[in-house]
């Protein structure tokens, strides 16, 4: 495709969501959840089929030489569909939020005035690698009675056409238009340039990926975005804590996968239980291959500590999204010193406190300034899944206008309705 080509199809794609999404928006509930429940059956029915279009991609990316957790995040295993089905099934077991109504309250004119949910109308969606955001979005999009535009990664261009058919399969099932969810089907990296700058056919931009492509969208959209830029996520330690609970959490929080957004990528721990915790944790991520990147007191402690792999921090080393079997710690005085640390250094996506203390617990929850912050749990239970959204469109670390894991309510937008009976300003 040329430019124009590009251009041409780009805005064709955009007319076809906008005329679509009209339709989207008066669906009944019943008539969106057949389509999920359809979407959901149709994954299971083609696991065989999609792992033949699944491995089309996996074998290019192998011989692009794509690194290993790259070519990981685009598998379509059976349990990966198996989740995505199950996400359509919640999605469709959720109440419909489309159309509530939220705070009347009569004003001394007689009016009553309250706000009412609405879809957005149309979103576009550009991600990278893993194929399952086809699902996803496709999913949340139909729930929350929207359009949508999907631009996956050319590494996973087999996987999302095939996944893109499915779509519109069950859309069609449920009598909703075939162009409620759309595919871009060209690699050609202009198709973003042009889906970015339509402001006229794409109410919002959603970007999932990598710092790269997120920054250049953020750059150049026409459209507003949502969007997170890093996960540096924190685990920090407190004293007073639950010794064995903390070393299992911490360990879940960054080896569960090192891939995610939502995986810790900085250790912080208080100087009143270092000795105690930190020899534990080093043990573990030392038996893991963990590479740990210590400030001088936690460098002192673990020294002691066989096979660990040692490496001094630098200050960039705080602010780092690793996405690897790699981890920053610092000793910290105590739960004041982490807040601060954390909200100087993450990127504001997740932080969670493993502590006794309720005070300190209570503290971290109202003064860390992120999207999601835990008390005594995993950072990796920072997404829409386990949140019970159904599922994610993505991870915002923005304070407007959706703010952690997006899902149904991220997708909606609110509009003040009146309703009166006769009454005149004076």
């Amino acid at each position: 495709m040329n430019a124009l080509n590009v251009a041409e199809y780009t805005q064709t794609l955009g007319l076809q969501a906008k005329v679509a999404s009209a339709s989207m928006a008066r669906a009944t509930p019943a008539t969106k959840n057949k389509a999920l429940k359809a979407l959901a059956r149709l994954l299971r029915e083609n696991t065989a089929a999609l792992a033949l279009d699944n491995a089309r991609d996996l074998e290019r990316a192998t011989a692009a030489g794509l690194s290993a957790p790259m070519v990981d995040r685009l598998k379509l295993t059976p349990k990966v569909l198996e989740t995505c089905a199950e996400g359509c099934e919640q999605l469709a077991a959720m109440p419909d939020i489309m159309g509530e109504v939220l705070g009347m309250k009569q004003q001394p004119s007689g009016i009553r005035v309250g706000q009412m949910r609405v879809p957005i109308g149309v979103f576009g969606m550009i991600f990278e690698s893993r194929p399952n955001v086809t699902i996803e979005a496709a999913s949340l999009s139909i729930k929350s009675g929207n359009a949508c535009i999907l631009r996956g990664g050319s590494e996973a261009i087999e996987s999302n056409k095939a996944l893109a058919r499915l779509v519109e399969q069950a859309l069609t099932e449920a009598g909703l238009p075939a162009h409620a969810v759309q595919l871009v089907q060209t690699t050609d990296r202009e198709a973003v340039g042009q889906l970015i700058a339509m402001p006229e056919y794409v109410d919002v931009i959603i970007p999932r990926g990598g710092k790269g492509l997120i920054e250049r969208i953020s750059r150049e959209a026409k459209v507003p975005v949502i969007k997170h830029l890093d996960g540096n996520c924190h685990t920090y330690v407190d004293d007073p804590c639950d010794l064995d609970l903390a070393i299992k959490v911490t360990d879940n929080a960054k080896t569960q996968k090192y891939s995610p957004c939502n995986a810790s990528e900085s250790l912080l721990v208080a100087r009143g239980v270092a000795q105690a915790f930190l020899p534990r944790i080093g043990a573990v991520f030392a038996q893991k291959g963990v590479e740990m990147r210590c400030d001088a007191e936690a460098l002192a402690i673990l020294a002691a500590v066989p096979g660990a792999n040692l490496v001094e921090a630098t200050e960039q080393d705080w602010s780092e999204e690793y996405l690897a079997p790699i981890i920053s710690v610092k000793v910290v005085a105590g739960v004041d010193e982490a807040i601060a640390h954390i909200n100087r250094y993450s990127s504001h996506h997740t932080e969670a406190i493993l502590t006794r203390d309720h005070v300190h617990a209570q503290q971290f929850l109202r003064e860390v300034d992120s999207a999601s912050v835990m008390v005594n749990t995993s950072t990796r239970f920072a997404d829409g899944f386990e949140y019970g959204l159904g599922a994610e469109i993505g991870i915002s670390t923005d304070k407007f206008h959706a703010r952690g894991p997006v899902g149904i309510e991220g997708l909606t937008s609110l509009k003040w309705i009146v309703l009166g009976e006769g009454e005149i300003r004076t």
